[in-house]
């Protein structure tokens, strides 16, 4: 998929609590590669309860933050789209009759920024830590971001060490920019969304995620099909 343009997924089959979260975590993946939107087409969707047409409010929020990629849906018959509208989905994700019109109304929407990215495997060890500092010194030269290298190296060596603690994933890294600000995202195997934890032993001495906390504008965790992406998104007022 080039960059700019939109995910297309189509859906078919039975939405329910069997498959509620299979559905909810194929979209949030679609979005996490970052398109200018994620396209769902439902026309052949079952859906028993109405209740489940909520799994599309929830990829959205998890979403809303980072990458803040659209979603929108597709369905070709009335009574679906009224069915989405009654439950109050489209409040948060708009639904259109054809992919032709959900494609147009994006368009018509602001178009993106261009966005450079890179993404490589780490090792699931030690080593890991000074691979990743490796790339994101090489990569942060290359898009000419050197202010950052700082900070992205300290942000991305608590991602990955917290991945080493807690899991026992092959973390891999990610970095993406508009010019304007850096996300560093780790994606592992576990499911477990990474949150702060108090530190009994020395709470005076901030270590772990706390340090993502600090010197972030802001962090979350987005689940995937096979574990979870733990993200930060760096702006120019946190660079060190």
């Amino acid at each position: 998929m080039a960059d700019g343009d939109a995910a297309v997924l189509t859906l078919r089959g039975t939405l329910d609590s069997s498959t509620y979260q299979r559905v909810r975590d194929r979209i949030i993946k679609a979005a996490l590669d970052e398109p200018a939107a994620v396209v769902v087409d439902v026309t052949r969707l079952d859906v028993p309860a109405q209740s489940a047409w909520s799994v599309f409010t929830s990829a959205r929020w998890h979403v809303a933050r980072w990458p803040d990629v659209p979603i929108l849906l597709v369905c070709e018959h009335e009574w679906g789209r009224g069915a989405i509208k009654r439950n109050g989905i489209c409040r948060y994700v708009p639904v259109f009759p054809s992919a032709s019109a959900a494609l147009a109304a994006q368009a018509d929407g602001e178009s993106r920024p261009h966005r450079r990215r890179a993404r490589t495997d780490l090792v699931a060890g030690r080593g890991s830590l000074a691979q990743s500092r490796s790339v994101i010194e090489e990569w942060l030269t290359t898009w000419s971001q050197t202010a950052y290298i700082p900070v992205a190296k300290v942000v991305a060596t608590a991602l990955i060490e917290n991945v080493l603690e807690h899991t026992e994933s092959a973390p891999s890294l990610r970095l993406e920019t508009d010019g304007t600000v850096l996300t560093v995202a780790v994606d592992d195997t576990s499911s477990r969304p990474a949150h702060v934890r108090e530190e009994v032993d020395s709470p005076d001495l901030p270590s772990g995620l706390r340090i993502v906390a600090v010197l972030t504008r802001m962090w979350g965790n987005a689940p995937t099909p096979t574990g979870k992406t733990v993200w930060a998104v760096l702006g120019p007022e946190n660079c060190l």
